[in-house]
């Protein structure tokens, strides 16, 4: 491979893109449905189903660095990164579907059921998502065609995530038919075949052009050596952590936030407005009979408008997200610099999370609003996270002459996942302390719960990130300097 060729085609962004819609159409998945599945379908109480979450991440400590070094020494005709993609894509699958399946267990069964399959998927999200990380950070060493990868990277992923958030609750409500059980196993079976197919187009689209330097020796204890030593990866690590913590609380609680705080008459009668409603005796067109294939319609007995409402308010947010990703990430980093951007915006995203504390339960529109402006703050930093770890891999290069791009990106997946796992346990364990009991009315105490882990609680830690990024210290003009220093060496070397 020869290190010089640094330009990267629209059609491989794209291919290499469709690897993270396979890998969102399950971390959404987990991210915005786990808790509530576990709670509301499944059966297990909240501080059960949120330490599920977390006793995962014991369990990840041990799995996430051998994948680095697995993925880092490995050596194929087709790369180090991109075979895993093809080896984990059938497993990924099953596992998906097992962790969204019901057997009829008795309580304890049922704990231990879902943290087998919970622990098992989370394993192999790692086998997969690691090198594909890895190798969004050896496709180029350009920095505008790395932020363009990232970027076209994360509208496929916004559209996987649009399609999660938007269409789970009314596909399980039409493949179920009133067996909600069942509609969920259908509805992730669906989504688990097209993520295998996605995979598998990514392998063949993507691939690699940068190598570790000529001569380097593999060690393991260097390896960590180097990324501890690093502060930009200590930054970037603790803001990861914090980052997903927070989406995950916040999109755990909102479920809950939607289906128990929000005023189910004045959502219906907010739907109504879009056309979303279905009133008796009235005729409707093929637009409207389209919409109901897909449970998009909310039935006169109010039985779905949750399920309806949830998604329309997803869906418009992604599609904020979405704009804001095309739009404005790339413009606005390349003026501004990568780290700037995010610290700002992440700072404005957590100050309109907090407003959804004072909205009132029938104010439909102001809580569509704020997830709008929310989205809109948000869209900017959802490319540069992994444009950033590929910019401290070279930084770790460039200061230690290695290069160990798995092992750096495994230690930010191993903080994703525990962000994942804390930020949902934290949302079960304080809704429960609240007294919230699944698929009842709640009380006022068990309301106040599920507000702040939708609004202040999550502003709080979305701020510990905002101070994470005022220690990494890769600005423009270094990152610059980075790339042009690394160039100079691999002409070298070749």
């Amino acid at each position: 491979m020869k290190t010089q060729t640094q330009k990267v085609s629209m059609a491989e962004k794209i291919g290499y893109s469709l690897g993270d819609g396979s890998a969102n159409l399950i971390f959404q998945m987990m991210m915005m449905f786990q808790l509530f599945f576990y709670t509301d379908v499944f059966g297990i109480k909240a501080t059960a189903a949120g330490m599920i979450l977390l006793v995962a991440r014991i369990f990840d400590a041990f799995v996430d660095p051998v994948v680095g070094i697995l993925s880092d020494r490995t050596n194929t005709r087709w790369g180090k990164y991109r075979p895993w993609l093809l080896w984990t894509a059938i497993p990924f699958s099953v596992f998906f579907i097992l962790a969204f399946t019901t057997p009829d267990l008795s309580e304890r069964g049922k704990i231990i059921y879902a943290g087998i399959t919970y622990t098992l998927l989370m394993s192999i999200y790692s086998f997969n998502n690691t090198p594909y990380a890895s190798l969004g950070g050896v496709m180029t060493s350009d920095i505008k065609e790395r932020t363009s990868i990232s970027s076209i990277r994360f509208v496929t992923a916004t559209i996987a995530t649009f399609v999660v958030q938007g269409l789970t609750l009314p596909l399980v409500s039409k493949f179920g038919q009133g067996n909600d059980q069942r509609g969920w196993f259908l509805t992730i079976t669906l989504f688990a075949i097209i993520g295998v197919v996605l995979l598998v187009i990514t392998f063949f689209s993507a691939k690699e052009r940068i190598t570790p330097p000529v001569g380097q020796k593999t060690s393991v204890k260097q390896d960590f050596k180097d990324i501890v030593s690093s502060r930009p990866w200590k930054a970037m690590f603790i803001l990861t952590l914090f980052l997903f913590t927070t989406l995950a609380m916040w999109g755990s609680s909102m479920s809950y936030y939607f289906n128990y705080f929000v005023d189910k008459t004045a959502l219906f009668d907010f739907l109504q407005n879009f056309g979303l409603v279905r009133i008796e005796g009235e005729t409707y067109g093929m637009w409207h009979t389209f919409l109901d294939a897909f449970g998009l319609i909310a039935q006169p007995d109010h039985s779905n408008v949750f399920a309806v409402g949830f998604s329309l308010f997803n869906m418009i947010g992604q599609i904020i997200t979405l704009a804001g990703v095309i739009l404005l990430s790339g413009f606005l980093s390349n003026i501004f610099g990568k780290r700037n951007v995010f610290l700002i915006c992440l700072a404005l995203t957590a100050f309109f999370t907090a407003l959804f504390f004072v909205v009132d339960s029938t104010n439909i529109s102001t809580i569509f609003i704020i997830n709008c402006l929310k989205s809109l703050a948000y869209a900017p930093t959802i490319p540069l996270l992994w444009a950033m770890m590929g910019d401290v891999a070279d930084h770790s290069e460039w200061v230690n002459h290695r290069r160990a791009t798995g092992f750096v990106f495994a230690g930010v997946v191993f903080a994703l996942k525990a962000g994942l796992g804390i930020g949902g346990a934290i949302c079960g364990a304080i809704v429960d302390s609240f007294g919230f009991v699944s698929n009842t009315v709640q009380t006022e105490n068990a309301i106040l719960g599920i507000r702040l882990t939708s609004s202040v609680i999550p502003a709080i830690t979305f701020f510990v990130g905002v101070i994470a990024l005022f220690f990494y210290p890769i600005s423009k003009k270094l990152n610059e300097h980075i790339q042009d220093d690394l160039a100079k060496r691999r002409l070298e070397n070749n």
